[in-house]
């Protein structure tokens, strides 16, 4: 692919956003509909916003779903804490609800504008950042370009390279060269994903570990755990967690199947996206099962034999009360895993499907230590949920092992900031000679951005 047909295509993805640009008001609005989007914020997703930009240098952090969410808001709060302005974006409806949650004081949340160039243009000519950072994978071309024109530097970090993903870029090398070539300095996770930056023409790159490693242990609320642990008592617990369609179905047939020689067994299914939580109720109820759900009941039944955690930010309460877990995302035709670092974190002995290709790196390090299991079938998952149950000598050991893996990949969040450190010294010496405004209430930062 030359690079002139790269600049052709860049083009018209540009035209053909322009075209489409009119008629996206039925996209969005039918998201909003299916609760894909907040129906009062949906202005933000053109550019739109009520806030005024605060003054001062101002840093843009985008992370698009929980997961990276959840993995930048300590950089964030760095980035807060030493006297710079922030703007984080999120494009999902649960990462907007966690970032309300978990905000540090003063840091303003939008919903990313849309990959076209009227809302990048609009959000751009508002917020005016300084300096924009990007978490993980996230390459929108319009963004990219209408940044690199504005000559504002673009940082990615925690950066992976999914074997799907490079593959793909690598077929249109010409392309991805365009765009990576605006990027200021790519951190990635690992090595693995640092050469495939480069091979797709990311220059500098450096290596600075998983942000998701050095995230505080989740946390939960004292007294709810109590009554959730006196509700569960002594039963046998296990937990599908970060679920996606199709695993649900496979907790329900191993809990059907685990049921029948421990009749008391609690299984608790944390879907991935909370909103389907009455659907996977409604799947367990159809199995024959008694189903509670923590928005509803709060705590198990005694005779629950299904509990849905259909809540956001509550994970640390539902590994808390599971001695095995699953992670999803990752068995039969779901691929691409969901983070194991939160369980290991809480003594959890890990379980997951093959399909891990996001976080193939922390799999593998688990792997290599027994510190987690692979299952390929249901049938080997309910083996093994059944195994751990009834041998706690093999369940600690494996926990152990996934804490030490944990404790090896920690200190990216040191690196990370280590190496953005030339990119935000210059705008903290700025920040220092203009003076601080107070930080914005939660109404505020919170506003909706429609117009």
């Amino acid at each position: 692919m030359s690079d002139r047909w790269a600049k052709t295509a860049l083009q018209a993805y540009r035209w053909v956003g322009l075209a489409a640009y009119p008629l996206i008001g039925l996209y969005v609005a039918a998201r909003a509909t299916q609760g894909k989007e907040q129906h009062e914020r949906r202005g933000e997703r053109y550019g739109k916003s009520r806030i005024k930009r605060p003054d001062g240098s101002l840093v843009w952090v985008h992370a698009v779903s929980v997961g990276e969410t959840g993995a930048v808001f300590e950089v964030v709060r760095r980035l807060r804490d030493s006297g710079l302005q922030v703007v984080l974006t999120t494009g999902t409806v649960t990462s907007a609800r966690l970032a309300e949650q978990r905000l540090p004081q003063g840091v303003i949340h939008q919903y990313v504008p849309l990959d076209l160039k009227p809302a990048v243009s609009r959000f751009l000519s508002h917020w005016k950042p300084d300096l924009a950072i990007f978490a993980e994978s996230e390459i929108w071309p319009m963004t990219i370009l209408e940044l690199g024109a504005r000559r504002i530097p673009q940082v990615l970090i925690n950066g992976r390279m999914s074997d799907r993903s490079f593959k793909r870029w690598k077929s249109r090398l010409s392309l991805a060269e365009s765009l990576f070539e605006n990027f200021s300095l790519v951190a990635a996770q690992s090595e693995n994903d640092a050469e495939r930056y480069r091979e797709l023409g990311a220059r500098p790159v450096a290596v600075s570990g998983n942000l998701k490693v050095d995230v505080p242990v989740p946390e939960v609320k004292e007294n709810e755990l109590a009554d959730a642990a006196d509700a569960v008592g002594s039963r046998p617990v296990w937990a599908a967690i970060s679920t996606h369609e199709g695993e649900e179905l496979a907790a329900v047939k191993t809990h059907l199947a685990l049921k029948k020689t421990q009749p008391n067994l609690l299984t608790i299914i944390v879907p991935r996206h909370p909103i389907r939580g009455e659907q996977i109720a409604g799947l367990a109820r159809q199995a024959g099962l008694n189903v509670t759900t923590r928005t509803k009941d709060r705590v198990p039944a005694a005779d629950s034999d299904i509990f849905v955690g259909n809540t956001i930010g509550e994970m640390g309460l539902y590994l808390r009360l599971s001695p095995v877990v699953f992670v999803g995302r990752s068995l039969g035709k779901v691929k691409g895993g969901q983070n194991p670092l939160e369980p290991a974190v809480l003594n959890c002995a890990i379980l997951s499907g093959p399909n891990v290709q996001n976080f193939a790196d922390v799999y593998g390090r688990l792997t290599d230590v027994n510190g987690a299991r692979i299952v390929k079938t249901e049938v080997e998952l309910a083996k093994a949920v059944h195994y751990l149950l009834h041998n706690p000598r093999t369940r600690r050991a494996m926990s152990r092992q996934a804490q030490s893996v944990v404790v090896d990949l920690q200190g990216a969040l040191t690196d990370t900031m280590s190496v953005l450190d030339p990119y935000v010294k210059p705008l903290v010496l700025h920040a220092s000679l203009t003076p601080r405004e107070d930080p914005p209430t939660d109404e505020t930062f919170f506003a909706t951005g429609s117009a």
